[in-house]
């Protein structure tokens, strides 16, 4: 995986921030209350918390760039990243873009990633040298403000999961698919729901795949694992 210039943060940080504090808990009752018999459980806390850090500040960035670079790009397509936050993944597949343009949308939660905001993101664009083929947006991805077969692939790492509801969800998947253009590709990583987002693809027509990303996107362990959703739009009909 090459450089990357720009700082990314860390996703939902709250999780993290609770396996320390657990993890401080079990050290301080082992050293000042003599219960030793925790050093299972502060183990466990302890790999949990290794893996989720190699997730969020590695492993993520390592599964997507074997996945963009296995497209079969032209250099000038539209893409979409529909949760960009600080651009991990937006920015990386701007850089195959030399004639095209990565469109990111958020809202921009920082409990969903910490120090989220459209001027981190920018900044991020500036320091990895893809500024001018990038566009940043605030926007709901239930109502995406973009008219019919405006993207030629659009992508989601860890975000739809957020949508409270299933008919929220379900709302996200039919605007991504409302965007995208006839043989375009669609391509969203999330740790659950993604079997909801594979029915509601081929409810849709569409010949949807899903697969897991291995043990690099593991959110602690195997049981918080991402999948990975894909689908191809179909062409439209020659006349």
């Amino acid at each position: 995986m090459s450089r990357r210039n720009g700082s990314y943060g860390i996703d939902a940080p709250y999780v993290p921030a609770l396996m320390g504090a657990g993890l401080l808990v079990c050290l301080g009752l082992m050293a000042f209350a003599h219960m030793s018999g925790l050093w299972i459980t502060a183990a466990l806390i302890a790999v949990i918390l290794a893996l989720y850090l190699h997730t969020t500040l590695r492993g993520k960035f390592v599964a997507w760039r074997e996945l963009l670079d296995a497209q079969a790009w032209h250099g000038d397509e539209e893409v979409l990243d529909l949760g960009c936050g600080r651009g991990a993944i937006l920015l990386m597949a701007a850089g195959h873009l030399p004639h095209g343009r990565a469109t990111g949308v958020d809202i921009w939660s920082s409990k969903d990633q910490s120090g989220n905001a459209m001027d981190v993101t920018a900044r991020n664009a500036q320091a990895e040298g893809v500024a001018d083929r990038v566009e940043l947006r605030t926007a709901d991805m239930r109502e995406l403000p973009f008219a019919d077969a405006s993207f030629d692939l659009v992508i989601s790492n860890v975000a739809i999961h957020n949508i409270g509801d299933a008919a929220g969800r379900d709302r996200a998947i039919d605007e991504a698919w409302r965007v995208l253009r006839p043989g375009g590709h669609l391509l969203i990583a999330d740790i659950s729901k993604s079997a909801q987002y594979q029915r509601r693809l081929r409810a849709r027509g569409a010949d949807s795949t899903r697969r897991s990303l291995g043990w690099r996107t593991w959110w602690g362990g195997p049981w918080m694992s991402t999948m990975l959703v894909t689908a191809t739009k179909p062409a439209a009909p020659h006349p």
